[in-house]
């Protein structure tokens, strides 16, 4: 077999093979890239409220609002604070369930609830399951298929490496050998009497060549969740050839003793020394003698922000921001923005969009490339009675065009006088 051919049975087979998840993923990628302004029209009634002419009141009643919807045996694990006077803070609890035994990635889910408060009323405005709220079984199946992280993700992470693959093998495939072939492989050259066939073979040629670069840059940011051994070799390259180091998780755990005082010292200095965040995230303590961690998003990543604060006086106990991270966490802190296209934002979502759109179409045409010529191996049709004529073929019956029938009726009186 020639380098092509070889290179050509290890495109199709693995196209075969992780097609079904590719199409998932980039449905799913098409959904998610709009999640942020799509939430803004259907989720209006609990993302928004009216502020005009009313003060926001202390952070703590509404924590205290979201405490008494809950019931106050379920602790509060995380709030988020959007930086926009007509939005709604977000206060939720995650509470894993330890004992799971399903598959399913519910399974590993207690309680997963988002409560809605609006900041001027401490008013309740939804209590939300968010385990099985829309946007988060997109992203659940996005990542992991809506299997466990266990059973999904490297089942995920498999068909992306393999997509990757995929990229370049069918590049290789593309390439033509001169320049007048790059022309006419470059681009769509339909006419009225282009088949089906052709048009679906230019689809996954010509959109997979144009569309490869930037899915490629997708699909590497995919496997940075997927697979510990990619993510650490990136970051030890970001690194300068260090080891990634074992930053500050902020992460929320069961219990909580935080004092609700703090609560509002401790935003209320976020406000005042970072007034154009876009969000403030705060995790509160683990246990009792956990921190309470404090994280500032910015539209610029490079403005980003972290701290700890004793749970007990509100003493500052670590503050890193950009200057402090390594390589590594550098590389981390875009990448989601890179991967969902945020970076460039709606410009960057848009293409992100068409992207995930093209990548879920590759295995359906090309699907439908293997499925034709299969066909066509299973039913070859006949061969050229005379060179110029042409036999097809209709139903496994030969039918002959009518230059060939015309020339056995002239034969035919021939025959009779011989």
């Amino acid at each position: 077999m020639t380098f092509k051919k070889i290179i050509g049975q290890i495109h199709l087979w693995l196209g075969l093979a992780s097609g079904l998840v590719v199409f998932i993923l980039g449905v799913t990628g098409c959904i998610w890239a709009f999640e942020e302004e799509i939430k803004s029209i259907v989720y209006k009634d609990k993302l928004y409220v009216a502020s005009k002419g009313l003060d926001p009141k202390p952070l703590s009643e509404s924590v205290n609002a979201a405490k008494k919807a809950l019931g106050y045996d379920m602790p509060i694990h995380r709030i988020y604070i959007p930086n926009n006077q007509e939005r709604s803070h977000i206060i939720r609890n995650y509470t894993p369930n330890k004992e799971s035994e399903g598959i399913w990635y519910w399974n590993d889910v207690k309680h997963n609830l988002w409560i809605y408060v609006d900041p001027y009323t401490t008013e309740v405005l939804n209590v939300e399951n968010n385990t099985f709220e829309f946007f988060r079984v997109v992203l659940a199946l996005h990542w992991s298929l809506l299997l466990k992280n266990e059973i999904g993700q490297p089942i995920v992470g498999t068909a992306t490496l393999i997509f990757v693959v995929m990229l370049i093998t069918g590049l290789i495939l593309w390439w033509p050998k001169s320049k007048k072939a790059f022309k006419v492989n470059a681009w769509f050259r339909w006419k009225s009497t282009t088949k089906w066939r052709r048009k679906n073979y230019d689809l996954h040629n010509i959109v997979g060549f144009y569309s490869m670069f930037l899915a490629l840059f997708i699909a590497l940011t995919g496997l940075m969740w997927a697979f510990d051994w990619f993510s650490d070799s990136v970051e030890w390259i970001a690194n300068g050839g260090n080891s990634p180091e074992q930053g500050v998780r902020i992460e929320s755990d069961i219990k909580n003793g935080v004092q609700e005082e703090l609560i509002d010292i401790i935003y209320h200095s976020l406000q005042v020394n970072y007034p154009k965040a876009e969000w403030y995230y705060l995790f509160l303590p683990k246990d009792s003698v956990g921190t309470l961690n404090a994280f500032v998003s910015h539209h610029d990543k490079t403005e980003n922000v972290r701290l700890q604060f004793d749970q007990y006086s509100g003493k500052q106990l670590a503050y890193t921001d950009w200057t402090d991270m390594s390589g590594g966490e550098k590389v981390w802190a875009y990448n989601y923005d890179i991967h969902t296209g945020a970076i460039g934002g709606i410009v960057g979502k848009t293409i992100a969009f068409f992207l995930s759109l093209f990548s879920a179409s590759l295995p359906i045409t090309g699907f439908y490339i293997w499925w034709g010529r299969r066909r066509k191996n299973k039913y070859p049709g006949a061969k050229k009675l005379e060179e110029g004529e042409e036999a097809v073929n209709n139903n496994s019956r030969l039918v002959l065009k009518r230059p060939v029938i015309k020339k056995a009726k002239d034969a035919i009186p021939a025959l009779f006088k011989k």
